[in-house]
């Protein structure tokens, strides 16, 4: 019972330490500006561990090591899905680092864009908010299950640690979210997410070394895997996958170029200059990470062998540090502290991705489309009111999607991810790089991608065989596609725009030499 209530104290701290981040840093905000970019006075390394932070949420700590461990107890999963999914996400964490930070940084302050609807809008400088509409609708409908898969992972954790019940967790945790992000905005979000990055990191080496205690070693746990026919084999077990199916799960890392929240980060760096430190800091980091939370699934399955978890009807592969958690907190006061700081890392991981898409999709109601179209003389007062309801109204929706307890955080969020990644990551790339790109072109690759993510999932992937791949790589490609054609089908931007890119063009060529 003490180590019970000392984990729970440790975690109360945890969370009353984020409101309190959010009660401080309330005072900064003095417009939109502030509310949603920080000033762009982001350091380097509070924007690298930020953006990492956002990205991997509860999937980093739950939905990848349940990947990794369902393929070891007959579940959805495999260790080939999981070594290519990562190796995809590695690959495009660098990539997005490397080819895009710098410049959507640069390109938009330049047009002054806060958000990427405004980037959109301000780059092709449409007059009627075609562009500006369209992807703060995308933002609302994929952020808003994203979201809800954080609110879930909550619900999960206090359910299965102290039986709990899931409703009633998963509303707390969303409210401790809500009312944080509220107050601080992205400052808030972007300082709570450097604090969660530790605490996620001490989570996954706390975890990795007690599960290897428990299994027998290293060497004993990998033996015990031997159970599971080509469990290692990087073609899925039997050969499973084909060339294809491996190429579909290394394109998670497409996704990168699309996401709104991990994007705000680059567009928010104090000084464009230092972005090359936080690309190394944000690579190594991503890398021993998902490297470190795949290895807790495969020696996972030794510890809940150990355990007699295995063959229990309500066992859950996504659950096993939650598991591994609970069995160590059990020990002595002390452990119970380090098990009270893996369930805060696991809190961590869901509430730094909770927060940034809060924001983003907060920012779309609120600033692209309330502003924009309903109110453009709304004072700053009432902006900044507006932005904090639409998080609390986000809140609201979120807790709704996330009302089932059964729904997969890895597949959930894969979804989302596809549509971010579809909708927004060909935009992102010709918005920067192709100067030919049209208005029509921009609109029609938004809203083919996103279609295309529907469709495929929940329509042509049924088909089985070739086309049961990741819906990301059809929808990107398809995307990519209709900007080309469409563009090229249409006049020429105007000569405005094209002289905004050249000088964006030539501040860059400044900026590397």
């Amino acid at each position: 019972m003490v180590n019970i209530i000392v984990i729970i104290l440790v975690i109360i701290a945890y969370m009353a330490g984020m409101v309190e981040i959010g009660r401080r840093l309330s005072k900064r905000n003095k417009s939109t500006d502030d509310f949603y970019l920080g000033g762009r006075k982001l350091g380097p390394f509070v924007t690298a561990m930020s953006a990492e932070a956002s990205d991997m949420s509860s999937w980093l700590l739950m939905g990848l090591p349940g990947v990794a461990l369902a393929g070891l107890t007959g579940g959805n999963g495999t260790f080939a899905e999981a070594f290519w999914t990562a190796a995809g996400l590695a690959l495009g964490t660098y990539m997005n680092w490397l080819i895009v930070a710098k410049p959507i940084r640069i390109y938009s302050e330049h047009i002054h864009a806060n958000t990427i609807p405004d980037f959109f809008s301000n780059r092709y400088q449409e007059k009627k908010g075609v562009l500006l509409a369209l992807s703060a609708i995308i933002i609302v409908v994929f952020f808003v299950p994203y979201t809800a898969s954080g609110f879930a992972s909550v619900g999960k954790l206090f359910n299965s640690m102290f039986g709990i019940n899931y409703h009633t967790a998963m509303i707390l945790g969303a409210i401790v979210i809500a009312v944080y992000t509220t107050l601080g905005g992205f400052l808030a979000a972007s300082t709570t997410d450097l604090i969660q990055s530790i605490i996620m990191t001490i989570a996954l080496i706390v975890v990795l070394f007690y599960s290897l205690s428990c299994g027998g070693g290293f060497s004993e746990s990998i033996a015990q895997t031997e159970d599971v026919s080509n469990y290692f084999s990087l073609n899925g077990p039997d050969h499973s996958f084909s060339l294809l199916t491996i190429f579909s799960s290394f394109a998670w890392g497409l996704g990168y170029f699309g996401m709104p929240h991990i994007l705000l980060r680059f567009m928010a760096i104090e000084d464009d200059r230092k972005l090359k430190m936080s690309r190394r800091i944000a690579t190594v980091w991503v890398v021993i990470s998902m490297g470190v939370a795949i290895l807790i699934g495969v020696i996972g399955y030794s510890f809940a062998q150990a355990k007699g978890l295995i063959g229990q009807a309500n066992f859950d592969p996504e659950r096993i540090i939650i598991y591994i958690s609970s069995a160590l907190g059990k020990i002595n006061p002390f452990t119970a502290i380090l098990a009270g700081l893996i369930l805060s890392g696991i809190l961590a991981s869901q509430m730094s991705t909770s927060d940034s898409q809060m924001l983003a999709a907060s920012s779309s109601m609120s600033e692209n489309l309330i502003h924009h179209f309903f109110w453009k003389d709304m004072p700053q007062n009432k902006q900044m009111t507006a932005a904090r309801l639409t998080v609390l109204l986000i809140t609201v929706i979120g807790i709704f999607f996330a009302w089932n307890p059964n729904s997969s955080v890895f597949r959930i969020i894969s979804f989302a991810w596809a549509g971010f990644g579809a909708s927004f990551g060909p935009l992102v790339l010709f918005s920067l790089f192709w100067k030919r790109t049209t208005l029509q072109g921009a609109a029609a690759g938004i809203i083919s991608g996103g279609i295309m993510v529907f469709v495929w999932k929940f329509g042509i992937s049924k088909l089985g065989g070739i086309f049961a791949i990741y819906e990301l790589l059809p929808a990107f490609l398809v995307s990519c596609l209709f900007i080309v054609v469409v563009s090229l089908l249409t006049p020429e931007p105007s000569k405005e725009i094209t002289d905004a890119f050249d000088e964006v063009k030539s501040k860059l060529k400044n900026r590397y030499e």
